[in-house]
């Protein structure tokens, strides 16, 4: 867990880009929306590298890309979904602003016959922690579990929404984050440095907590947190 800003805002839009369908087997008499759609995909890995500071902090990922029925067949759309992540309302700004500029160049250099659509689903604003209600909790955590139980990861890139929920209702904020590896295999990739990747992650079809003491542990802070804010004995 960590004061202040705790994890990313984030961004999902979808961009539909349009083309000229036609028979696979004379691509000239069309344009082609999924090769549109792969070179702007492409391009759209550039902003974070090339077009941030390094000193910045973003992600921009296409985790959809969705075009036509037929192999056979050059289809009239092509439609890319993207998730962008970032830590302030500059870095998101520029990066927006980028995303529309890359989608709208290569359509033009595709010779398409309209302009992209691009259509926000949703927005998460940034979670950021109460600073004294964190301090506290960190307190509590620290003497039931141990100083070395309690760690600051540094801001994380992705998302949550609980943050509308603690402005809501006027309650400050305190989220942090539970530790579900296996000790073992987390020791064991630990010292080959195949951290993080070996560890699946949430949304990985392999992430697998384990049950116990996770669980447990899990119970025990809430618990703990409630006490330190209800002053109920320990």
């Amino acid at each position: 867990m960590r004061p202040g800003v705790t994890m990313a805002s984030a961004d999902s839009l979808n961009i539909t880009l349009h083309g000229r369908g036609g028979h696979g087997s004379r691509p000239e008499t069309t344009i082609d929306p999924v090769l549109m759609a792969a070179a702007t995909t492409v391009r759209l890995q550039g902003i974070v590298s090339r077009e941030l500071a390094a000193s910045d902090s973003a992600v921009v990922s296409v985790g959809q890309i969705h075009s036509g029925t037929k192999n056979n067949i050059i289809p009239e759309t092509a439609t890319l979904g993207l998730s962008v992540r970032t830590f302030n309302e500059a870095t998101r700004d520029k990066i927006l602003g980028s995303i529309e500029r890359i989608a709208k160049g290569e359509a033009t250099a595709s010779g398409a016959p309209k302009e992209p659509e691009i259509h926000f689903e949703e927005r998460f604003p940034l979670t950021v922690n109460d600073e004294a209600a964190t301090g506290r909790v960190s307190a509590a955590f620290k003497a039931k579990f141990g100083e070395t139980q309690i760690i600051d990861p540094g801001p994380v890139s992705g998302s949550e929404d609980v943050g509308v929920l603690a402005k809501a209702a006027g309650a400050p904020l305190v989220f942090w984050f539970l530790g579900g590896a296996e000790p073992a295999l987390f020791k064991e990739f630990a010292s080959t440095g195949r951290l993080p990747e070996d560890i699946p992650s949430n949304h990985s079809p392999y992430f697998a907590p384990v049950i116990q003491p996770t669980l447990t542990r899990g119970t025990e802070a809430l618990v703990t947190a409630a006490r330190e804010f209800l002053a109920a004995p320990s």
